[in-house]
C-alpha cells in the first residue's frame, strides 16, 4: 500500500531491506503500545485462561497463578502483523496476498476456538474434527492457489525439494494436498508447544528469523544460483511478512515472558504456526521445517507417542506431554525450561541456514 505511494518519492523504498526493517520496528511498537490496552480490556472482560488442568493435579498446581491470566493476546499480534505486512508489502504480490488471507483465516478459526473454551466451558474448545477441517479447507485453498500460478508461470516449483542433496519430487496433482498437510502440521504444532510463558512466541521467533533470510535469499536469483537452491522470483517480499511477524513476537515477549502477563491464545499460535509453514512452502524449503522447528516437532511426537504407548500399553513413556511439561514435572523451573528451549531453537535455526550451501 506505502510502496505504490511512496518509492516514487523516496528511492531506499524500494529495497526489501528497507521496508523489512522499518516494517518490523512498526510491528514491534504496535504490538509494544497495544498489548496493554488490551490485558487492560480483558481483565475487564473477563477474558482469563480457564483452563484447570484437569488432566493433571500436579500440573494444575504448578500453574495455579496462571488462571488469572489474560488470554488471546494474539489477537494483537495477528492484527499488527496483518497492518504491517499490508502496510510495507506490495499488495499485488500474489505471494503475499496469500500470505494475509491464510493467517486472517487462521486467526479467525483460532478466534472461535479461544471464544468456546472461554465462554461455553469446553476446555479443549472447538471439536478436534471441526478444527482440522477448517484448517484443511484454508491449507487446500492457498495449495490449490499455489498449483494454479506455479503451473502457469513456474511449472518446475510444482516439486519438493530435498536439502543436502539438493534434488526435487515432482508432486504434480498432489501438490496443493502437500502444501496443506504442511500449513496444518505447522499449525497445530507451534499451537502444541505454547505451553510455558514466552515459550512458542521465542520458539517462533528464532524459525522465523532463519526463515526471514531464506525468503529473501530464495528470491534473489544469484544468491540461490550460487547456493543451489530453488529460486522463486518474487518470494523474496515475503521478507517484509517474516520481518513483521518477528516485530510482533519480539513485542509480545516484552510482556509474555516469565511471569507472563497475557498469553497469545490459539488465535496467535494456530496463526504463526500457519505463517511459519506457508512460508516454508512458497521456499521451497518445506523439509528445513523438521530441523528449524525441532522444537514443535519433537513437542508434537512427544504428544503422539504418549497416546499410543498409553492406549496399547497403558504405559506412559513421559510423566506428561507435551514435552516441556515434562521438564517441568522433573523439577526444572519453569523459566529454566523456557529459556533453554530458546537455546537449542537458536542453534536450530543457525543450523538450518548452515544446510543452504552443503551438499552431500
Amino acid at each position: 500500500m506505502l510502496y505504490e505511494l511512496i518509492s516514487p518519492f523516496i528511492e531506499q523504498f524500494r529495497y526489501i531491506t528497507f521496508r523489512t526493517s522499518f516494517g518490523a520496528m512498526m510491528a514491534f511498537i504496535l504490538v509494544i503500545i497495544f498489548t496493554p490496552l488490551f490485558i487492560k480490556l480483558a481483565r475487564k472482560k473477563n477474558i482469563v485462561e480457564r483452563s484447570e488442568k484437569k488432566d493433571s493435579e500436579k500440573l494444575a498446581q504448578l500453574h495455579k497463578d496462571k488462571s488469572i491470566t489474560p488470554t488471546m493476546g494474539g489477537l494483537v499480534m495477528i492484527t499488527s502483523l496483518l497492518i504491517t505486512t499490508t502496510l510495507f508489502a506490495r499488495l499485488n504480490n500474489i505471494f503475499v496476498l496469500y500470505s494475509i488471507l491464510l493467517v486472517l483465516g487462521l486467526m479467525i478459526l483460532g478466534y472461535i476456538d479461544d471464544r468456546i473454551k472461554l465462554h461455553s466451558g469446553r476446555e479443549l474448545g472447538m471439536s478436534k474434527l471441526s478444527k482440522l477441517f477448517c484448517q484443511s479447507f484454508l491449507g487446500l485453498a492457498v495449495g490449490f492457489g499455489l498449483w494454479y500460478y506455479f503451473q502457469k508461470y513456474l511449472p518446475g516449483a510444482i516439486t519438493l525439494y530435498v536439502p543436502l542433496l539438493k534434488t526435487t519430487v515432482e508432486l504434480g496433482r498432489f501438490y496443493p494436498f502437500f502444501v496443506a498437510l504442511v500449513i496444518i502440521a505447522s499449525s497445530n504444532a507451534v499451537n502444541l508447544t505454547d505451553g510455558l510463558d514466552g515459550l512458542a512466541t521465542g520458539c517462533v521467533l528464532m524459525a522465523g528469523l532463519a526463515y526471514l533470510v531464506i525468503i529473501y535469499i530464495v528470491g534473489r536469483v544469484d544468491y540461490t544460483a550460487y547456493l543451489g537452491i530453488p529460486h522463486i522470483p518474487g518470494a523474496g517480499e515475503l521478507t517484509i511478512f517474516m520481518g513483521a511477524l518477528a516485530g510482533v513476537c519480539l513485542g509480545f515477549l516484552w510482556y509474555n515472558g516469565y511471569p507472563a502477563e497475557i498469553f497469545m491464545g490459539n488465535i496467535g499460535a494456530v496463526s504463526l504456526g500457519g505463517a511459519l509453514g506457508f512460508v516454508a512452502v512458497v521456499a521451497k524449503q518445506e523439509l528445513t521445517l523438521f530441523l528449524v522447528g525441532a522444537i514443535f516437532v519433537i513437542n508434537s511426537l512427544s504428544v503422539i507417542l504418549q497416546i499410543i504407548s498409553y492406549r496399547f500399553w497403558k504405559k506412559r513413556i513421559f510423566k506428561i506431554a507435551p514435552l516441556h511439561h515434562h521438564f517441568e514435572f522433573n523439577g526444572l523451573a519453569e523459566p529454566k525450561v523456557t529459556l533453554r528451549f530458546w537455546l537449542v531453537a537458536a542453534i536450530l535455526a543457525i543450523l538450518t541456514l548452515a544446510t543452504l550451501k552443503i551438499e552431500l
